[in-house]
């Protein structure tokens, strides 16, 4: 009950508002439009696994607003469940006393760095922590390991990087498989192992293959993932200091474990091994934003667990989740400041309508899709695959002639927000002429600290929707 109740009051500000993050709201609409019969890859384009938007399909088949409301009550669960698997770690570990407070922690920590919504390791981390459960199961049998790494499976499924945790997940069934039988039969273990966790990413590979869009789905899954360019360096410093600053003192619990009157030293010994995996996972991925810090926290929450469990450090603890959750929730109303209201947001869909004709969303939320149920004329629904810097030669196609296309081919209503770090200043200039060419003003919205324009065509487009979001 503690845990649930702890969920429910550092996430409730968040609940109902479909302007959370910008990635969440992708998801969303992504779901939305593969429920009505796109392909991932080829009608609409990302380089998130099939996986991740899987567990928005359901919400987002749902009436507006009512799937928002579903897939945060989903987060709510996943972030809720993760933190109880985090208590029941550090129970094995022998911290029992500070099982709980550190399941807390880990739902306060999801606050700072945007994981308050719907981000993917939300998700996956519930999916690697129910690995860590089997694997560390004292009388962990053949169907343990099959089902913890099937778990992994899943988990890669959502966000590519949980392989790396993954690999040491598989490493330490590797491990006990040797003390019990041998080096050999710990080979072959760990082969079998490696095919089961391949299982779902092998099944979408083969799908594709199938429908005859391999090409797509490799280069989407791998080839634009090497593309992409790299942020300033500026830029990646600021980040990784951010996210040093969020972990720090998780992480510094971590370290200050007490001693240890009982418990399972295995389950020490594997925790250290994930916290450490986690860590290689956030380091081998740039740009490090806040949200990459989210698989860490669940290492290295359950570590904590022996800091929080300690008599003389219990205060400390205590005070430092106190701080987080405060901390958490003065971000939140700033980022509802930011981004703007549910009220601001459905003014703005207000005044665009629900049709006829297609969306065209240069720069704003792509919530705006699924709240007027218009559609669109691109797969690169996403804003910034179209306009962002690094995103240059890694999404394609060529930005510039993707933008023209998509403005000739005539949508009703194109909505612009301000310039942002990152854009291309060519593209805007681009996108701004050819606006200037065929639209009128209608409206102009004010959505948290930005002003969002509204323009409509003067004559209409003809070209059929490439994804449609009714």
């Amino acid at each position: 009950m503690v845990i649930v109740a702890a969920a429910l009051l550092t996430r409730a500000l968040t609940l109902g508002n479909p302007i959370v993050y910008s990635d969440e709201e992708f998801y969303f609409a992504a779901a939305r439009a593969i429920g009505n019969g796109a392909v991932p890859f080829v009608d609409i384009w990302d380089r998130k696994p099939v996986g991740l938007f899987a567990l928005y399909l359901l919400p987002a088949a749902l009436a507006w607003p009512w799937g928002i409301w579903l897939y945060q009550a989903l987060a709510l669960t996943s972030a809720a469940a993760t933190a109880w698997l985090i208590a029941r770690l550090a129970d094995r570990a022998g911290w029992s006393r500070g099982g709980t407070t550190a399941g807390v922690a880990y739902l306060a920590w999801l606050t700072v760095a945007g994981g308050q919504g719907g981000q993917s390791p939300v998700f996956y981390n519930l999916f690697v922590a129910m690995a860590a459960w089997f694997a560390t199961r004292s009388d962990a049998r053949a169907r343990d390991a099959i089902a913890a790494m099937l778990l992994v499976g899943v988990a890669i499924q959502i966000k590519y990087t949980a392989g790396v945790e993954g690999v040491w997940i598989g490493l330490w069934l590797m491990h006990r498989c040797q003390c019990e039988r041998g080096a050999w039969s710990a080979v072959a273990r760990g082969a079998l192992l490696v095919g089961i966790a391949l299982i779902p990413t092998l099944a979408v590979a083969l799908y594709y293959v199938a429908i005859g869009e391999w090409t797509a789905f490799f280069y989407a899954n791998v080839l634009s993932i090497l593309g992409r360019r790299p942020d300033a360096f500026g830029a990646l410093a600021g980040n990784l200091a951010i996210c040093a600053v969020i972990l720090g003192p998780l992480l510094a619990m971590a370290v200050l474990r007490g001693p240890i009157e009982e418990g399972d030293v295995f389950t020490r010994r594997f925790l250290k091994g994930w916290l450490t995996a986690a860590l290689i996972a956030f380091a081998l991925v740039a740009p490090w934003f806040d949200h990459y810090t989210l698989p860490v926290m669940v290492p290295a929450a359950a570590l904590a667990a022996g800091f929080l469990a300690r008599q003389d450090q219990r205060r400390i603890g205590y005070g430092l989740i106190a701080l987080v959750v405060v901390i958490g929730q003065v971000s939140l109303v700033v980022d509802r400041v930011r981004r703007g209201t549910p009220t601001q947001f459905a003014t703005l869909a207000h005044a665009m309508g629900s049709g006829p004709g297609c969306l065209y969303v240069y720069s704003s939320s792509t919530m705006l899709y699924p709240a007027t149920g218009r559609c669109s004329l691109s797969r690169y629904v996403f804003p910034s695959h179209l306009t962002r810097v690094r995103e240059q030669g890694a999404i394609g196609v060529d930005q510039a002639t993707e933008l023209r296309r998509v403005m000739a081919a005539g949508p009703s209503v194109v909505v612009v927000g301000p310039p942002y770090k990152g854009e291309r200043a060519s593209i805007r200039a681009l996108a701004l002429a050819l606006i200037a060419r065929d639209y009128r003003l209608t409206a102009r919205v004010t959505l948290g600290r930005k002003s969002v324009a509204v323009y409509a065509r003067r004559a209409p487009g003809h070209t059929a929707a490439v994804a449609r979001f009714d």
